[in-house]
């Protein structure tokens, strides 16, 4: 991108705004609120910090905008016309959307991908039954001017997917070049949902052998509603009834009636109507890929019998081992496979002094984990994935669980009210994702979950969190992480009573965030009731700190204050500078310029083309999780126009200039001008494009904002 068309974009909103300022300043002077800061009344960098207001240096100060007094919906940006289009618009209905969808795929824009790849018309399996267009001409004659660059497949010495339909297709060489890249729009990328195992899960067929027998073992085999109702009783002081209803169990296995609590399997699991065997269950068969799993992890002798069921190689084994002719008097867990590990004796996991990428919901998407990687994150995980929407085998859900070949320490979150959900999850994450831990969040305060039993719900219910931390970590090979808040309600902390418990359930570590579920994300973090969790909690127990993390600094004090704390997590502190990872490792405040922070932008957009796709489709997703992006760095003021060093995460920034025109775009708050810095690097919107941010939060009430 050259100056010429940077300052393209960015000159006329700087040059209007410096009218305005100095149009301003040839007026008399009208009088303002004592409160803010510029007004009549003059405020020392003190006093503005004890009012959580950004200490600007008044060289770069100027008035804020006059607002207007009518209320307005949406934000307008004005046209080459002299037209305006509103941001923020009515949210249509599912069903429409869906009905707009199947019209979209045979539309001239949605050209069939086999006939993308090769250019040629006759190459689509499906023929006239495609639900994609094959118009070639019309696809040509309709898809928008390529982007500028090179494109991102063959930037990293791969083959693009999209052939015809990417939007750099004139840097593509030797005509139309394809790949198969097996259903991963990029070959670093892992943990993709197969098709087989998708299908199992559709038709609720799929074997959860080791989570039901965890199970049984913990007591909970009966029928959900009633083990659910039972713990809730405990949660209240009741002792619960410990008696079993030999009802059906809702999953792959039963309780009969002829035997308390004992397990058999139904007639469907027992055949395979895609596959066409019967008396087989389905951990008997295994896909390609259970069985490459199998012959990696075990011996040659394991490889040679993977055609047999996994229950008769363990047992074979046992009895093998045991002969005379085997010399050896003990058993190592090595060598005898029906050993299981205690959770303790699990591969842990070092987070001491690790900086750790908090698990982001929308933002914190893989392109965005690349970015932090980049910058000097040790530990990423991925967004937050719903238990029940993984068991259904959504691929929107399975797509949170995807993992970059740059994240050398990553993890998973899932979120589930109860342990049979949240057991049958873990078991199948681990059978088909490549994972260093699995996150289970107990503290999201978002009301669609917690009105489930799910997230802050369960600090309500100690007897159900212990039973989804022992059922889980009972379950899974892989080290169970949970993430708590301080409370449900605020000002009745409870935490502390349960942290000395929590490691003996089975959890490898405990990431504990200083506010309450009622609090949500107001006020500032509770940092000593963080620190006295730490110091009640045993040793083999490992606590992270969670809140306003937003400069080395503050990752120092809880370093000082607070010994015992293992690390912090950086969550919101990392959307509105990634960098402070850099930060942390080099001791310093960054004074950040704004090109470099366009640099980062600019990563963003790449990660984000090879993770979403390089065609039409791709690069508007692109775009819209980095306007979701945007929509928290504006906050970021650099460090040379501070009088107090460093930033706090609660203050309120006033409307300043910035030491160049592209710092004072980054610095707006206006969802038109993110869209402008979006049209830098991923062209122009398309006709009708709307946006508005998802998260809510007093910055974006006014109408001004979308």
């Amino acid at each position: 991108m050259t100056r010429d068309i940077l300052l393209s974009f960015i000159k006329p909103y700087y040059l209007s705004s410096t009218k305005k300022h100095e149009r301003n300043n040839m007026d008399e002077e009208e009088p303002r609120d004592e409160g803010q800061q510029g007004g009549s009344v003059e405020q020392s960098p003190e006093q503005l910090v004890a009012r959580a207001i950004a200490p600007v240096k008044k060289d770069f100060l100027r008035p804020p905008p006059v607002r207007s007094s009518s209320p307005n919906d949406g934000v307008s940006i004005p046209n080459d016309n002299n037209k305006t289009s509103v941001l923020a618009k009515e949210k249509k209905s599912k069903r429409q959307l869906k009905r707009e969808r199947r019209l979209e795929q045979k539309s001239a824009r949605n050209l069939c991908p086999e006939i993308a790849k090769t250019g040629d018309v006759s190459s689509c399996p499906y023929k006239d039954k495609c639900r994609f267009s094959h118009d070639l001409e019309a696809f040509k004659a309709q898809k928008p001017a390529d982007l500028e660059g090179q494109c991102p497949f063959f930037k990293s010495g791969g083959a693009c997917p999209y052939g015809l339909g990417c939007r750099f297709s004139s840097t593509h060489e030797d005509g139309v070049p394809s790949a198969n890249l097996n259903g991963l729009k990029n070959n670093s990328e892992v943990n993709g949902l197969s098709k087989h195992v998708q299908k199992l899960l559709w038709k609720n067929k799929m074997s959860f052998s080791k989570a039901d027998a965890q199970l049984k073992s913990l007591g909970l085999v009966g029928t959900s509603k009633s083990k659910r109702n039972d713990l809730e009783n405990k949660d209240e002081g009741d002792t619960g009834s410990n008696k079993c209803d030999h009802s059906d169990y809702s999953g792959s296995c039963v309780v009969t009636s002829d035997s308390c609590c004992k397990l058999e399997c139904p007639e469907e699991v027992m055949k395979d109507d895609d596959n066409d065997i019967d008396g087989k269950s389905e951990s008997d068969v295994l896909c390609p890929q259970k069985r490459r799993k199998i012959a990696e992890n075990c011996g040659p002798m394991d490889a040679e019998n993977e055609g047999v069921s996994v229950t008769e190689q363990i047992v074979e084994r046992s009895c093998t081992k045991s002969e005379p002719e085997a010399g050896t008097d003990a058993l190592t867990p090595e060598t005898d496979l029906s050993l299981k590990l205690h959770s303790r004796e699990k591969k842990l996991i070092d987070f001491r002094e690790k900086l750790y990428l908090a698990p982001l919901t929308t933002v914190g998407n893989l392109p965005f984990r690349r970015v932090c990687k980049v910058l000097g994150a040790d530990v990423t995980c991925g967004e937050m994935a719903m238990c029940t929407n993984l068991l259904q085998g959504q691929a929107s859900e399975w797509a949170l669980l995807r993992r970059h070949s740059s994240e050398d320490l990553f993890g998973v979150q899932i979120c589930g009210a109860y342990p049979d959900t949240v057991a049958r999850t873990v078991e199948l994450i681990e059978q088909e994702c490549t994972i260093d831990f699995i996150d289970i969040n107990m503290g999201c305060p978002i009301d669609i979950v917690v009105n489930k039993g799910a997230g802050s719900a369960l600090l309500t219910k100690p007897m159900r969190m212990k039973s989804i931390v022992e059922v889980a970590s009972g379950t899974a090979e892989k080290p169970i992480t949970i993430k708590v808040r301080t409370a449900y309600f605020e000002g009745k902390n409870r935490i502390d009573s349960l942290i000395a418990d929590i490691g003996s359930w089975g959890a490898s570590a405990v990431t504990i965030h200083g506010r309450s579920r009622q609090q949500r994300y107001s006020k500032l973090a509770d940092w000593d009731y963080v620190y006295q969790c730490a110091r009640k909690a045993p040793t083999t127990l490992p606590v992270v700190g969670n809140g306003d993390v937003f400069s080395f600094v503050d990752w120092n004090n809880h370093r000082t204050e607070c010994p015992e704390l293992a690390t912090d997590m950086v969550a919101r502190g990392a959307l509105i500078k990634p960098w402070i990872f850099t930060e942390i490792k080099e001791q310093r405040h960054w004074d950040i310029s704004s090109g470099e922070r366009l640099n980062i932008l600019k990563d963003f957009v790449n990660f984000g083309l090879e993770h979403w796709g390089s065609d039409t489709k791709g690069v508007e997703t692109t775009r819209r999780f980095l306007l979701e992006w945007l929509s928290y760095t504006f906050r970021y003021i650099p460090v040379g126009l501070l009088d107090v060093v460093p930033q706090r995460l609660n203050w309120r920034p006033p409307s300043y200039y910035g030491r160049d025109e592209l710092e004072t775009l980054m610095a707006s708050d206006s969802a038109a001008d993110w869209i402008r810095i979006s049209e830098m690097l991923l062209g122009k919107v398309p006709d009708g494009f709307t946006f508005a941010p998802k998260h809510k939060s007093n910055a974006y009430d006014r109408a001004e904002n979308g």
